[in-house]
């Protein structure tokens, strides 16, 4: 069957198919064309618009407290506990509760978070530019692995940490990028694809490659010698350093790509533990949503099959741009981490090409000739294939307080898919 003929087309009609290919053709184009640069760092409350003193963030689509799944709530109570805004879990809880507090997803602002998401005010964000097109993007510090925020742990550990982070890490971040040259962070994931990284799970050349960058800028400013170490060991040992600024760097350059009438390319894919969401370039300001699949888990010791909470975070915008899942044949070892072998990695990624309209000239995979990532998913190719976005991902456990419990494979559901065409066809007959 022809692409002419396929389900996709009648359902759209034939007369638009033309305005359609031109309209993806400009998306991947601006997106190919979009860069991604770190040019500093601010508190969200300075920085994100749209942003007060009353905001969370949070990944995924929209959602309310009575639905947030464990991870997010147990991060929107340890965000209000390290804001000030409540003094224990209790408090917290009732906090979230009133209608006081403005939950947004982190899409709707220029941001993204990964797993539960929570941006608060008082965080310290990087902020990425797309010089080409002018837009920016944002997102917080990476805490490292384990009992912490994003998971949903909200413990004195946790909250001594991200306090550290703000009063120590923060400032001399901060104080490095005024002195150093904006950092090309689409250069860093292009080298570290050729280094065995996805972009996504495995992000450890890159987190090295940053550190790089930034370490002899670190030891020039005038902070205290040791605090000067201990962030650079800080940011040394956790192996998803770069895993926030690479989530900004997509999103600055996919959003470069969003709202192109006619275009049927996703811009987003996000989740939050309960809802998985996607967002369509052609209807922008819609969010298009099925219940949250839960990860096939390897778990870390001491859990189980039943301790797992379902799909979660912002980090499928790796995914979204042709990175993690769509790159596994970039990371054979990964498998190590997320399952299956190393030639299933390969499959998944020429699997991944079934349901895209180019491939990334920048990002390039090594053992695939030099072919590039498999970007721009097309609304209507998932649908006529059946064949679901594959996401490497980290998996919180179902509860709040507890944090991570391993790494695993997830897949987007249909019925997001299958909605979002619906409408694209209602809008666009």
């Amino acid at each position: 069957m022809s692409w002419k003929d396929s389900k996709s087309c009648t359902v759209l009609g034939g007369e638009n198919l033309g305005k359609i290919d031109d309209a993806n053709e400009n998306a991947i184009t601006r997106y190919k064309e979009a860069g991604a640069v770190l040019t500093g760092l601010d508190k969200a409350k300075n920085v994100i618009p749209g942003m007060n003193e009353k905001t969370l963030l949070h990944a995924g689509p929209p959602i309310e407290w009575e639905r947030m799944s464990g991870p997010t709530r147990g991060a929107v109570m340890g965000a209000l506990i390290f804001e000030g805004l409540a003094s224990d879990e209790e408090e917290a809880e009732e906090l979230a509760a009133s209608g006081e507090i403005e939950f947004d997803p982190c899409h709707d602002h220029d941001s993204v978070g990964p797993m539960a998401g929570v941006i608060s005010p008082s965080m310290s964000v990087y902020i990425i530019e797309n010089p080409e097109h002018g837009n920016k993007a944002y997102s917080n510090l990476n805490e490292g692995l384990g009992e912490v925020l994003r998971y949903g742990a909200y413990s004195e550990k946790v909250l001594n940490k991200l306090k550290w982070m703000e009063d120590v890490e923060a400032p001399i971040l901060k104080a490095t990028l005024e002195q150093s040259e904006p950092i090309d962070c689409k250069e860093i994931i292009a080298q570290a694809l050729h280094m065995g990284d996805d972009g996504h799970c495995r992000d450890v050349a890159m987190s090295l490659m940053f550190l790089r960058e930034l370490a002899p800028y670190i030891m020039e400013t005038d902070f205290d010698a040791e605090d000067k170490e201990k962030v650079l060991k800080f940011m040394g040992e956790n192996q998803l350093t770069f895993l926030n600024p690479l989530m900004a760097s997509g999103k600055a350059m996919i959003d470069a790509a969003h709202g192109i009438d006619y275009s049927t390319m996703i811009t987003a894919l996000t989740r939050n533990g309960t809802d998985f969401g996607i967002r369509v370039s052609g209807l922008p300001g819609q969010w298009f949503t099925a219940p949250a699949p839960q990860p096939n888990t390897l778990f870390f010791p001491g859990f189980k099959e039943g301790d797992q909470g379902r799909d979660i975070g912002d980090s499928a915008i790796c995914e979204t741009i042709g990175l993690g899942g769509f790159a596994s044949a970039t990371a054979p070892s990964i498998v190590q981490v997320v399952g299956g072998t190393p030639s299933d990695a390969a499959d998944r990624t020429r699997e991944m090409r079934e349901i895209t309209i180019d491939e990334h000239p920048s990002f390039t995979i090594p053992f695939m000739n030099f072919q590039g990532v498999p970007i721009g998913i097309d609304v209507r190719k998932v649908v006529d294939t059946g064949i679901e976005p594959f996401i490497n991902t980290g998996v919180a456990h179902k509860d709040p307080g507890v944090g991570g419990v391993g790494f695993g494979l997830v897949r987007a559901p249909m019925d997001c898919f299958k909605k979002a065409l619906k409408a694209f066809a209602e809008k666009y007959k």
